[in-house]
């Protein structure tokens, strides 16, 4: 599945999770809900758990929820944590005449990228709902356990 794609369906189904958050989703019932396949749901939860953005439990009565609240993860968090990689991706060309240019086009490149990753930085899951008119229940305290954000190194999250 080609990364805009996953990132997309990723963001879709954590929506989906932010609107129900007292509800355990299972990858099949995520999935119906996205025309996908429960296979592509599970594979993209995996990754989702592992940067803790979701929690899953498994067995007959497990599912996933949010790890924390639709205000404290940003798209950029789950781009990330799909490890999607550059937005645009130049040539590999080996001539000599194209070194230049390949210079020239890596640099607007970079630039974009940069951008793409701020504008994704400053938009939480949270305001993207809230954005396209859908109401977001209100989650006890118990069910979503807040957590620090990780590290943008990539290390462990902050001790509080």
């Amino acid at each position: 599945m080609a990364a805009n794609l996953r990132f997309s369906t990723a963001i879709e189904a954590l929506a989906l999770m932010a609107m129900e958050p007292e509800k355990s989703h299972t990858s099949q019932t995520l999935a119906a809900a996205l025309a996908t396949n429960p296979v592509v749901v599970r594979r993209l939860l995996g990754e989702l758990s592992k940067a803790e953005i979701v929690a899953t439990a498994k067995g007959p009565a497990g599912g996933s929820r949010l790890a924390r609240s639709a205000k404290r993860i940003t798209l950029r968090d789950i781009y990330r944590a799909l490890d999607s990689g550059d937005l645009l991706h130049r040539g590999t060309h080996e001539s000599e005449d194209m070194h230049d240019l390949r210079k020239a086009v890596h640099a607007v490149f970079k630039k974009a990228q940069k951008h793409f990753e701020a504008e994704l930085d400053s938009t939480t899951l949270h305001q993207l709902i809230k954005k396209s008119g859908k109401k977001l229940a209100k989650a006890s305290p118990e069910t979503v356990k807040e957590k620090a954000p990780p590290d943008r190194a990539g290390g462990a999250p902050a001790s509080s």
